[in-house]
Parts: C-alpha cells; structure tokens; sequence
C-alpha cells in the first residue's frame, strides 16, 4: 500500500524511463539524394511537355515529328520511373518505407522440402 502512495498522481506509466530524444538534423546525403531525385522529375515534366508539342505538329501534318514524339514519350517514361526508384530509396534511408530485403518467413529458408505445388 505504500508504494501505491509513493506513485505520481496522473501516470500510466509509474516508473517509465525514456531515453532522450534524437535531435533532427539535416544530414547532406539525404538532402543530395533528395535534389538527384528531383532533376529526372523536372526531366519528366520538359519531356512530357515535348511530347504534347511534337504530338499536335504530328497530328497538325509534319509527319516527321512522329520520331521525336516516340523518343520524348520514352523517354519521360524512364525519367519518371527513375525519380520514384530515387525517391524509394530516400524514403527508406529517412525510414518512412521499410526496406523489405528481410525474408518475410524467417523459418522458411530451413532445411525443410519446399510444399509441392501442382
């Protein structure tokens, strides 16, 4: 009954214990990971802006910016995959995505035979 008494009025937690917390900082890997991701982004933007343009002077009869059309659409395709794999990659290092590198069922790269699947 006495240490009930000794209790803080008000906590859960009674004796709890946290460690200080980590003080934000900016780190400069993540901030230039951060501005790499953004140049295929703007990359992306130009190109799909190119697109549209080579596709009304396509579609308007010059026939030869069908090319240039093909090579900007590609292209904005690897650019925008390129940013959201840089992007991927930021966000695991800050630690908002879990990087899943991990087996998912740690027993099952045992010795045991694999279910046979028909």
């Amino acid at each position: 009954m006495a240490r009930s008494a000794e209790k803080a009025v008000g906590t859960s937690r009674g004796g709890a214990r946290r460690g200080a917390k980590p003080k934000r900082s900016v780190r400069p890997q993540l901030l230039g990971l951060a501005l790499v991701a953004l140049v295929p982004l703007v990359a992306w933007g130009v190109l799909v802006w190119m697109a549209i343009h080579f596709g009304r002077s396509a579609r308007g009869g010059d026939s030869g910016k069908w090319v240039y059309l093909a090579a900007a659409s590609i292209g904005a395709v690897v650019c925008l995959f390129l940013s959201l794999w840089l992007l991927t990659m930021l966000l695991r290092r800050v630690g908002i995505l879990e990087d899943d590198h991990e087996p998912a069922h740690p027993h099952r790269d045992s010795h045991q035979p694999a279910p046979h699947r028909h």
